[in-house]
């Protein structure tokens, strides 16, 4: 046990990934992704066992921003209708996408214990806790995952050459990781011969940022409390507001340290050496409108403060950084981009400053960490490949989850409209499965998805109205305590003066009567 970590019409052109159980012609035809649990037989959703039914998928209908011009010609519009139209909706505290598992924070044959994990700093594990987490990784890259599979092909291809061969295949766990934040920020493919658009991302540039990015960690750590079958698995996080030009996780016990021979390179002491990249074609996906499969290419490549022509991103974010973040009041503004200015979500993603103010010029936090470590880990679409990744947004979600709490942040505070295309309130995320909100994310982890991070944060500084209030009381304070003195020595005096004893007499001793006793 790890003891770190307790307890339709138009042409689509982006592809999938689903439960392996549902990308059958049949069931992909059906539009309906209903399977029964593992434990029952022909019980769609567990219906028979009350753990959930199959339900029309709820989708956004409300106005996208401006952002995505190119309304139908993308599958992830609506997400996921262009290939599901009923899911299972669980009840209760079931979940899973046949209702067969508990919701985050939840255990039990009924789903109804509270189980949480508590997501540490990684410096502060033991040897041993490192090791087990380095090694859980790398077993998580070699495991093929046991639930989902991912399209090779656009949907309009998605049957094959023969029209009854479906187009998926299966990858790891982590491989799987990498992928969904690649299909999450790909381009729109406009067809043979004309430009991607580019101008679309359903994971960044936006509100969505903060939920999405949790989510996708909530579902590597499942996946991996499965694979190692230990339920109090939690996912570290990596502190990156430090400061200096140090990469302090960098190191052969952990993430990988520089090689000696090529500074781009990982040292081969380190099992990331033998990592290999995927989703890295780019520029066919763009041209030839083929999608990120799960072949592996090229190693991690890493610098760390290497990039001499940005000066700006050779040092990490400084701890005032995250102090002045956590003051930022609102969530988000208008346009609710990476152009918003006095934005929480804006400057934790770090597009503003670290006090809340707008700059072209400036990259902090979370994407000041992503550029200082120059290479793999320093691009959108490949970052995830860099296993830094994970505890680079584990902290960012911490950050998150103690804004939440500190500002006791409700949904209304989250835009309803208007958004950028995937970041509204009520948006099914893509492309995760079963359908999940960015609603449902913006809740504090604690209490509503059972995990907590063991953290130390910088103290909240006093507003002017607890400024004027903390003055007036002790000035009241002050004139009470000088008030009560010149009582005092008027009662004295005039005591002395009527020819009162004192209350203890002759017969007491004091401490200063005798010599040999130290005098207090």
């Amino acid at each position: 046990m790890w003891q770190l970590l307790v307890l339709a019409g138009a042409a689509a052109f982006v592809g999938a990934q689903f439960p392996r159980v549902c990308v059958t012609p049949e069931v992909l035809r059906s539009g309906q992704c209903c399977p029964s649990p593992d434990a029952l037989s022909d019980d769609p959703c567990g219906s028979s066992a009350g753990r959930g039914r199959c339900a029309p998928i709820t989708v956004d209908a409300r106005p996208h921003g401006p952002q995505y011009p190119h309304d139908g010609r993308d599958d992830r519009e609506r997400w996921p209708t262009r290939y599901f139209s009923r899911a299972c909706q669980c009840n209760g505290n079931f979940g899973g996408y046949n209702c067969g598992r508990c919701k985050h924070g939840w255990t039990g044959a009924n789903c109804d214990q509270r189980v949480s994990v508590v997501r540490r700093n990684v410096m502060q594990l033991s040897a041993q806790e490192k090791r087990a987490f380095v090694s859980a990784l790398d077993q998580a890259k070699r495991m093929v995952h046991p639930d989902l599979v991912i399209a090779t092909r656009h949907y309009s291809d998605i049957f094959g050459p023969d029209g009854n061969t479906t187009q998926f295949e299966n990858v790891t766990i982590y491989n799987h990781f990498v992928w969904t934040h690649y299909y999450s920020v790909s381009k729109t493919f406009m067809g043979a011969g004309q430009a991607s658009f580019g101008g679309v991302d359903f994971s960044h540039e936006g509100p969505g940022f903060v939920t999405w990015h949790r989510y996708h960690l909530l579902q590597l750590e499942r996946d991996m409390q499965d694979m190692l079958r230990d339920p109090s698995f939690a996912l570290p996080y990596w502190n990156f507001a430090i400061g200096g030009n140090m990469c302090d996780i960098c190191t052969d016990d952990l993430m990988g340290a520089r090689s000696n021979f090529d500074m781009n390179s990982l040292s081969t002491n380190s099992i990331f050496s033998q990592w290999r990249v995927v989703c890295e074609s780019v520029e066919d996906y763009d041209t030839l409108g083929t999608i990120c499969n799960s072949t592996e290419t090229t190693p991690i490549r890493r610098n760390p403060a290497g990039n001499v022509n940005r000066p700006m991103v050779q040092r990490l974010p400084e701890p005032q950084d995250v102090a002045d973040c956590l003051q930022v009041n609102t969530f988000d503004t208008p346009p609710y981009y990476s152009t918003s200015s006095e934005s929480f979500r804006n400057t934790v993603e770090g597009y503003s400053a670290p006090k809340g103010n707008y700059d072209p010029l400036v990259r902090s936090l979370h994407n000041l960490a992503h550029l200082f470590l120059n290479g793999t880990g320093g691009q959108t679409h490949l970052s995830p490949n860099d296993p830094i990744f994970v505890m680079l947004h584990t902290y960012t979600d911490a950050i998150f989850d103690e804004w939440l709490r500190r500002h006791s942040a409700d949904i209304i505070v989250y835009p309803e409209e208007n958004a950028p295309i995937g970041h509204n309130r009520g948006y099914n995320m893509v492309p995760f499965w079963p359908p999940v909100t960015n609603a449902e994310m913006f809740v504090t982890a604690p209490d509503n998805l059972g995990y907590s991070y063991e953290a130390e944060w910088p103290g909240q500084a006093f507003t002017l109205s607890e400024i004027i209030t903390i003055a007036i009381v002790t000035a009241h304070v002050a004139v009470a305590i000088i008030f009560a003195f010149i009582t005092c020595a008027v009662r004295a005096r005039a005591h002395k003066m009527e020819g009162h004893q004192p209350l203890l007499g002759d017969q007491y001793q004091r401490y200063d009567d005798d010599k040999s006793q130290s005098v207090v």
